[in-house]
């Protein structure tokens, strides 16, 4: 699977990297037909606690799939995403 990464006005780490790539690969154990996946890390300017944010596209034979997670660390938003994900490339491969 081919995974993008963009970090929207920071540069994101390696570990953090290495540990989204980990979690998406992951994906392909419940279907083997996910082509790629883009994934978008933001953090929001604001009071919140759940300030880091993680939207992920996932894209199968003629469908995209998507989720996005707010929360305290980008970690936690990606375990969070990738659940998500997991339901739904589980439902778009019957």
């Amino acid at each position: 699977m081919d995974i993008q990464i963009h970090s929207i006005h920071f540069d994101a780490d390696r570990d953090l990297l290495d540990f989204i790539k980990t979690k998406l690969n992951k994906l392909i154990t419940f279907n083997d037909t996910i082509i790629s996946a883009d994934v978008f890390l933001r953090i929001e300017k604001n009071n919140e606690r759940e300030n880091k944010i993680v939207d992920i596209k996932v894209h199968v034979p003629g469908k995209e799939l998507f989720a996005k997670r707010h929360s305290t660390s980008f970690e936690s938003a990606v375990d969070e995403v990738t659940e998500a994900l997991r339901r739904q490339v589980l439902k778009a491969h019957g």
